[in-house]
C-alpha cells in the first residue's frame, strides 16, 4: 500500500483545507487526525503492494502442493514397515467382531457363500446342457452372483465382517467376469494368463484399499498398501510388454517408459492426469475387446439394429464409464488442476460432456445407417407385385439421399452442442452461418437450382434407381444420385452424370407398364380372319410360357388391318408387358408369327414386278430376284427391330 499512502494523505489534507469554510463532521476530524499519526503513516508506507501479494500467493500454493506431496511420500515410506502389523490387527478385530456376535470367521463364511454360488451355477449349467459360448458363461456367472447375494443378504452380519465379505464377493464376481471375457477373446494363451494375473492383483488391491477406512486402518498405512500394489502392477505391466516379442524393441521401450510415467503421476497425486494416461493407453484396446465380446455373446446379422446397438452401445458404455469416473476423480481430488481456475474447470467438464454428446451422436447415426442399409438390402418375396416393386424402387431412390442428409444433420447438431458445452456462444455462429448461406446462395445459383430441382424430382417421384429414363439428349438407366446430380448408364455402356437443373422434362420408360405395337405386311390374298386366330393362339402360347408369362400384363392380339400398302395388307399387333421386357417378347413373337403364317399358307407381302412381252422366263426370273431381295430386307428389318 506504499504506492497509495502518500498521495492519498496529501489529497485528503488538501481537500479538507480547501473546504474549511464548510462545517466538518466530527468523523472527518478524527480521520485527519488518524492520518497525521506518524505510526499510521509509517505502516502505510511499508505495506506491500497487490502484485507482490499475488506472486506470494501463487508461490505459496505451489510450495504447499510440493510440501504436501513430499509429506505424503515420506509418510508412505515410513508406513511401509507397519503394514504387516496393521493388517494383522485389522484381521484380529474383524475375527473378534464375528465371533462375539455368534458368527463364523469371515474366511469360513466366504468359502461357504462361494460353495453355494458354485452349486447354483452347476445346477444351471446342467439344465442347459450342450449350450456353450460366452453368453452361456456370463449367464452362469450371473446365477453364481445371484445365489451368493441371496445367501449373503439372508443373514445378518456385524459391520466389519459384512464389509469384508461384500468387498471379497464383489472382487470374486468381477474377476470371474473378466476371466470369461478374456477366455473368449482372440488373445494368445500367454497374454491371457498375464492379463488374468494383472486383473486379479488389481481387484485384490481395490478390495484391500477400500477396506482401510471401515476397518480403522491408519490412512498412511492404507496409502502404503496402495503404493505396494501399484509397484506390483507396474512390474506386471512392464514384464508383459518386455516378454511380448511380437513388437519392435523401440515400441516396447516406449510402452515401458509410458507405464512408468503414468505410475509416477499417480505417485505425486495427479490423479486426473493419471487416469487420462490410463485411458490413452488402455481405452482403444478395451473398446475393440468390448465390441468383439458383445458381438460374440449376442450374435446377430451384420446389418441388424440389434448388433449395432450391442456393439456400439457396449463401446459407448465403456467410454461413458471412463468419463464418469474421470469426473468423479476431478471432483474429489483437491489437488487437481481443474480446481485451480474456474475457466479450466468449465473447459474440462465441457470436454467430458462433449465426449458423451459425440457418443450419443455416433450411436444414433449408426442405428439409422444400419436400418437404411438393411432396408436397401432386403429382397421382397413378392417380386412380381407391381406395388411392391414400386415401393422398393422408391426406397432405393430416397433412402441413400436421406442417409446423406441425416449424416450432415447429425454432424452439424453434434458439433454445435459440443461448441456450446465448451463455452462458445453458438447464437452469433448460427446467425453468421445464415448470412453466409444467403451469400453462398446468391453466388452459386446454379448449384442451388440443381439441389432444389433434385428435391422436387424426388417429391414428384419422377424416376427411381433402376428405371430407364430419357431427358433431352440424355437417356439411360438410373444408377444413383447425389445432392445435385443423377447418374445414368446408357444401354451401350457410357455413364452420364447430369445435374438435376439440366434434366427438364423426364420421359420414364420403366414405370408400371408399356404397350408395344408392331406391324406385319401380308399379301392381298391372305385370310385375315385366319391370321387373327393364329395371332390369338400365339398370344396364348406366349402367356402360358413359364419364362415369358409373368412378363405379360395383356396378351398379344391382332388389332386388325392398319392400311393397304403398295404390295400387301398391313396388319397391326399390340401387347402390354412389364417395362423393359417388350423388345425381348417382340422378338419371340416375330419368330412364332413367321412359323405359324408359313405353316398355314399366309404369305408375307413382297414387291412384285410384271414384265410384258414374250420373254416370260426373263420376267419370272426378274420377279424372283426382286422377291428374294425384298425377303432379305424384311428379315433384316425384323432382326434390327
Amino acid at each position: 500500500m506504499k504506492w497509495i499512502a502518500g498521495p492519498f494523505v496529501a489529497l485528503t489534507i488538501s481537500s479538507l483545507a480547501h473546504a474549511q469554510e464548510v462545517p466538518r463532521p466530527q468523523k472527518v476530524d478524527d480521520l485527519v487526525r488518524l492520518l497525521q499519526d506518524p505510526e499510521v503513516r509509517s505502516w502505510l508506507e511499508k505495506a506491500p503492494g497487490p502484485s507482490s501479494g499475488a506472486v506470494r500467493e501463487v508461490d505459496a500454493g505451489l510450495a504447499a502442493w510440493e510440501a504436501a506431496t513430499r509429506s505424503r511420500i515420506d509418510g508412505v515410506v515410513a508406513a511401509i514397515p507397519r503394514i504387516p502389523g496393521e493388517v494383522l490387527a485389522a484381521a484380529a478385530r474383524t475375527r473378534a467382531d464375528a465371533l462375539s456376535n455368534g458368527k463364523l470367521p469371515v474366511f469360513v463364511v466366504f468359502l461357504g457363500l462361494t460353495a453355494i454360488g458354485l452349486f447354483a451355477e452347476r445346477m444351471f449349467s446342467r439344465s442347459r446342457r450342450g449350450a456353450e459360448g460366452l453368453r452361456e458363461r456370463l449367464l452362469a456367472i450371473g446365477v453364481f452372483a445371484a445365489a451368493m447375494g441371496t445367501a449373503f443378504f439372508a443373514f445378518g452380519w456385524p459391520a466389519p465382517p459384512r464389509i469384508v465379505l461384500l468387498a471379497s464377493l464383489l472382487a470374486l464376481v468381477a474377476y470371474r467376469t473378466i476371466s470369461a471375457l478374456l477366455d473368449a477373446s482372440v488373445l494368445a494363451s500367454a497374454v491371457r494368463i498375464r492379463a488374468k494375473v494383472f486383473f486379479a492383483v488389481a481387484l485384490i488391491a481395490v478390495a484391500v484399499v477400500s477396506l482401510g477406512r471401515p476397518l480403522s486402518v491408519d490412512p498412511a498405512t492404507t496409502e502404503a498398501i496402495s503404493f505396494c500394489f501399484s509397484v506390483a502392477l507396474l512390474a506386471l505391466a512392464v514384464e508383459g510388454v518386455v516378454s511380448f516379442s511380437g513388437r519392435p524393441v523401440r515400441t516396447r521401450v516406449a510402452l515401458c517408459l509410458a507405464f512408468v510415467g503414468i505410475w509416477m503421476l499417480w505417485c505425486v497425486g495427479l490423479h486426473g492426469l493419471f487416469w487420462l494416461g490410463v485411458y490413452a493407453m488402455a481405452l482403444p484396446s478395451a473398446l475393440r475387446f468390448a465390441g468383439r465380446a458383445a458381438d460374440e455373446a449376442f450374435p446377430s446379422q451384420p446389418n441388424s439394429m440389434k448388433r449395432v446397438l450391442l456393439v456400439r452401445g457396449t463401446r459407448a458404455v465403456v467410454v461413458a464409464a471412463a468419463v464418469a469416473w474421470l469426473a468423479v476423480v476431478w471432483r474429489l481430488d483437491p489437488n487437481s488442476l481443474v480446481h485451480s481456475d474456474p475457466a479450466v474447470a468449465a473447459a474440462s467438464y465441457g470436454l467430458l460432456k462433449s465426449v458423451v454428446v459425440l457418443l450419443l451422436a455416433d450411436l444414433a447415426w449408426h442405428l439409422a445407417k444400419s436400418w437404411i442399409d438393411r432396408s436397401l438390402s432386403v429382397h421382397d418375396e413378392a417380386a412380381n407385385d407391381p406395388s411392391q416393386a414400386a415401393k422398393r424402387g422408391r426406397l432405393r431412390t430416397l433412402l441413400p439421399i436421406f442417409r446423406n442428409v441425416l449424416a450432415v444433420v447429425v454432424a452439424v447438431v453434434a458439433g454445435l452442442i459440443v461448441l456450446a458445452e465448451l463455452g462458445v456462444q453458438i447464437g452469433p455462429l448460427i446467425a453468421g452461418a445464415g448470412i453466409f448461406g444467403v451469400a453462398l446462395g446468391f453466388g452459386s445459383q446454379t448449384l442451388v437450382k440443381d439441389v432444389i430441382s433434385g428435391v422436387f424430382y424426388m417429391l414428384d417421384d419422377a424416376f427411381r434407381v433402376g428405371e430407364y429414363i430419357q431427358a433431352k439428349s440424355y437417356k439411360g438407366t438410373v444408377e444413383g444420385f447425389s445432392l445435385r446430380s443423377v447418374r445414368l448408364r446408357h444401354h451401350r455402356g457410357p455413364v452420364f452424370t447430369v445435374p438435376f437443373g439440366e434434366l427438364g422434362a423426364v420421359e420414364n420408360m420403366s414405370r408400371d407398364w408399356v404397350i408395344d405395337k408392331f406391324r406385319v405386311n401380308v399379301s392381298y390374298d391372305a385370310d385375315i380372319e385366319k391370321a387373327r386366330k393364329l395371332a390369338k393362339k400365339i398370344g396364348a402360347e406366349l402367356q402360358a410360357d413359364p419364362e415369358l408369362g409373368p412378363l405379360f400384363i395383356e396378351p398379344l392380339k391382332m388389332k386388325g388391318v392398319e392400311e393397304f400398302g403398295d404390295y400387301g395388307i398391313v396388319l397391326s399387333f399390340a401387347m402390354t408387358t412389364l417395362p423393359g421386357m417388350q423388345t425381348y417378347i417382340r422378338r419371340k413373337a416375330y419368330a412364332k408369327i413367321r412359323e405359324a403364317f408359313k405353316e398355314n399358307g399366309i404369305d408375307f407381302a413382297t414387291p412384285s414386278v410384271q414384265v410384258g412381252g414374250e420373254d416370260r422366263d426373263g420376267a419370272a426370273a426378274a420377279a424372283a430376284a426382286i422377291r428374294t431381295q425384298q425377303s432379305k430386307a424384311v428379315a433384316a428389318e425384323g432382326q434390327l427391330t
